[in-house]
């Protein structure tokens, strides 16, 4: 794992973390409460949407990574596929001692799940990739524990739980059935790419999802996702704000 160490191995404090936000919504509250600024010199490749902003803050070097909007249809470009692509570049031209993934997710409020609720995800797992082949049936499902943090769990009294990833809003029975299986409480359209990559490159990562809509409830996902998105993503800086503060002056180790 790429924590951070000195030239004798002994850990020294984090000094450079990688916040990855799928959507602008999300991301400009942080940006602005680290007061981080967009880099005029994108250290990824010509033509990507994706956008890097940076700063310092206490003893952190900040870089959070956005993927920006779709060339073709003018949206932020979420999904699996967009998040695995800009966390794989923002490490090789980063480095990160610790990745934080940030963002909405849906809940299910027959486990526990409220709007508003801050989850820290124990495991990632994906609940639409279906390969009825013997292992490439866990292939699809590419469960992946995420970095443990029992000191920052326990000092910020956050929820703790799983966490499905697919690259649709809705959901169908079968991929309900597929997060029954994968024991998740919050749904999101990230975090298994993302954790995918970070395991692939030995980067530790953290995930933090704020709940916007209830899928189990009585309301269109779309339409109470939509209605909630200002709020909660009003909660999710305000956690993130708490877990760096936490973060800061600790090692891999302490946290």
């Amino acid at each position: 794992m790429a924590a951070a160490q000195s030239s004798g191995g002994v850990e020294r404090p984090i000094s450079n973390i990688l916040i990855v936000i799928a959507m602008q919504t999300e991301a400009q509250p942080v940006v602005n409460k680290f007061e981080l600024i967009e880099d005029p010199h994108s250290p990824f490749p010509q033509g990507v949407p994706w956008v890097r902003y940076h700063g310092k803050y206490k003893d952190l070097n900040i870089n959070l990574i956005w993927p920006g909007k779709d060339p073709i249809s003018g949206v932020d470009s979420v999904g699996t596929i967009s998040s695995a692509l800009v966390t794989y570049a923002a490490i090789q031209a980063l480095q990160p001692d610790l990745i934080i993934n940030a963002g909405t997710a849906g809940g299910f409020k027959a486990r526990g799940a409220s709007v508003g609720d801050i989850f820290i995800a124990s495991d990632c797992a994906f609940h639409d990739r279906r390969i009825p082949i013997p292992v490439f049936d866990l292939y699809g499902v590419g469960s992946r524990k995420a970095f443990e943090t029992p000191n920052l769990v326990k000092e910020l009294d956050l929820k703790v739980a799983k966490l499905s990833t697919g690259d649709s809003l809705d959901m169908t029975e079968q991929d309900e059935s597929s997060i029954t299986a994968n024991d998740a409480t919050v749904k999101d359209m990230e975090g298994a790419a993302v954790a995918y990559v970070a395991d692939l490159l030995k980067v530790p990562a953290i995930f933090v999802k704020a709940v916007t809509d209830i899928i189990d409830g009585d309301k269109p996902t779309a339409e109470e996702f939509l209605q909630n998105l200002a709020a909660v993503t009003a909660a999710l800086d305000l956690a993130v704000e708490k877990v760096v503060n936490f973060i800061n002056g600790k090692s891999i180790s302490e946290l």
